[in-house]
């Protein structure tokens, strides 16, 4: 992870019936606090913040139009709540 380096992922419903790929560039980093990436012309910032034996993870982002943003925001945290139960259970 550095600035200017990517970060390329893809996105699939669990039933497989939607699926896409994107590309992120990471525009900063603060090591242990934040990153920041572009992705489709949009800025991502993730910030995090020790809580002792919890992170607590907050993801700011520059919407898209397409969507409504409640939509959108329901997507980014459904997407932290997967990543939280993940790394409860491993």
């Amino acid at each position: 992870m550095q600035i200017g380096g990517t970060y390329k992922a893809r996105m699939e419903a669990k039933d497989g019936s939607f699926g896409f790929d994107f590309e992120a560039t990471y525009t900063e980093i603060t090591k242990f606090k934040s990153f920041s990436y572009g992705l489709w012309g949009r800025e991502v910032t993730v910030l995090f913040n020790d809580l002792g034996k919890q992170t607590e993870v907050t993801v700011i982002f520059d919407p898209e139009n397409e969507n409504p943003i409640e939509m959108q925001r329901d997507g980014w945290q459904a997407i932290l709540n997967n990543y939280k139960k993940y790394t409860e259970t491993n």
